[in-house]
């Protein structure tokens, strides 16, 4: 038993699928202790937009660091905060003509759903929150009351309330109109629902299988909210800064949500950063109303100011969009082929393969994902019954690994798939 098993709590995970004692990483491959390489298609949960150790931030930190800069500042003024509030405004939002204030949390996503909600809440002065069936937001209990995943709820240990789920266009609900059906809601003086503070909504559902909203329904969802004087808060945090193609996941249906959540990625570094887009009107928080010792990671500010002048300077939106044609085509010609009941579904670079109607055997897409790793490529399973292997390298991947790592999926695919089929 290694000094992990013996020491770590039992609630580690991702170890587990990938049990090897990582080392060093660079761009989109991490290297075991023994310097072997592994392409990396997990890409921190999201957390790595950018890869591992890109050199551009790396030398912005350690500059940072050499010059004595302030390493913890609460939410003081500080000069690292300051160029990152400057350099966010000027490169992200202007440009998108999005007036927001920014509320920096604790450094994780939860935190920032957490501070989201609760503000909704005290602006709207109501208690109810919308949210949808397979949804993820977060494992602290307000974030996990919104999140739909009944395993995960159950860890929480108390009853989680104040949200009611509405179906995501997906599945079952795709065979009727989601939007008319919360509409009626809201309008049925019987409905026995109240109206809620806020809507929260991921325009792609990552963890919940890569389920793409369509276009034309965030656009009515927008209007609902509007209409109805409910807050739409879009949960970003997986999907944002640039994985989806454009730096928000929301800008294809060409919308302004009122709250948006932004972590992981914001960190450029995989450093822990969060924050809180407001419409300015939206703050109405009294001083230290909601803190915590860690709002505000003066490194991940140096390195997300460093992030956002990087993915300029490689136009990284582009690489995106060419990296997206490329896994787009791969599933479709070589993958859906391999069996008439695999669907694929996906957006910019998070890209699902779905075995749902496959197999409702999740140790088969089990086993398929533990092949990628024997061979030397991290992947993980997300969805229902984890039956979806989620694609998500790093948006700077190297054309020839992205197409390595493909074709890892694609030969333990054909194994597995062949062998269920004759066994």
């Amino acid at each position: 038993m290694n000094v992990f098993e013996l020491v770590e709590s039992n609630v580690r995970s991702y170890c587990r699928a990938f049990p090897v004692v990582f080392q060093t990483a660079e761009n989109a491959k991490m290297y075991g202790e023994s310097n072997e390489a592994y392409i990396d298609f997990l890409a921190g949960a999201g957390a790595l937009n950018y890869g591992h150790n890109p050199p551009f931030i790396k030398e912005r930190l350690i500059q940072y660091i050499q010059s004595n800069g302030v390493m913890h500042g609460l939410d003081m003024y500080t000069t690292a905060k300051r160029d990152f509030i400057e350099t966010f405004t000027k490169h992200i939002l202007l440009p998108r003509n999005l007036n927001y204030k920014m509320q920096f949390c604790g450094p994780t996503g939860t935190n920032a759903v957490e501070a989201a909600l609760k503000l909704a809440r005290k602006v709207k002065g109501r208690t109810g929150i919308f949210s949808f069936m397979g949804g993820f937001h977060g494992m602290s209990l307000g974030s996990i009351a919104a999140t739909g995943n009944l395993e995960q709820r159950a860890g929480a240990g108390i009853p989680l309330q104040n949200v009611t789920f509405m179906p995501y266009p997906y599945g079952y609900a795709e065979s009727f109109d989601t939007i008319e059906y919360m509409e009626s809601i809201l309008m049925d003086p019987n409905s026995g629902i109240e109206k809620p503070a806020a809507i929260l909504v991921e325009t792609v559902q990552a963890e919940g299988g890569i389920i793409v909203a369509p276009t034309e329904w965030l656009i009515r969802l927008r209007k609902l909210c509007t209409e109805h004087d409910i807050l739409m808060i879009c949960d970003d945090i997986q999907v944002g800064c640039g994985r989806a193609g454009q730096f928000f996941s929301f800008e294809r249906a060409e919308i302004v949500p009122d709250i948006v959540t932004l972590s992981k990625s914001i960190g450029g570094y995989g450093l822990p950063l969060s924050l809180v887009l407001l419409k300015p009107e939206l703050d109405i928080w009294k001083p230290a109303e909601h803190n915590g010792t860690f709002r505000g990671n003066q490194l991940a500010f140096v390195a997300a100011m460093a992030a956002i002048e990087y993915r300029e300077e490689i136009y990284l939106e582009k690489q995106v969009e060419e990296k997206e044609a490329y896994i787009e085509d791969f599933l479709v010609n070589e993958i859906m082929p391999i069996h008439e009941d695999i669907k694929i579904r996906g957006i910019g670079m998070i890209w699902g393969i779905d075995f749902t109607n496959v197999t409702n055997d999740s140790e088969v897409v089990k086993r398929i994902a533990r092949a990628c790793f024997d061979n030397k490529l991290i992947i993980e399973r997300v969805g229902r019954n984890d039956l979806v292997l989620k694609i998500m390298p790093p948006l700077t991947i190297e054309m020839e690994v992205l197409q390595e790592g493909c074709a890892v999926i694609k030969q333990a695919i054909v194994s597995h798939i062949e062998a269920q089929i004759h066994s």
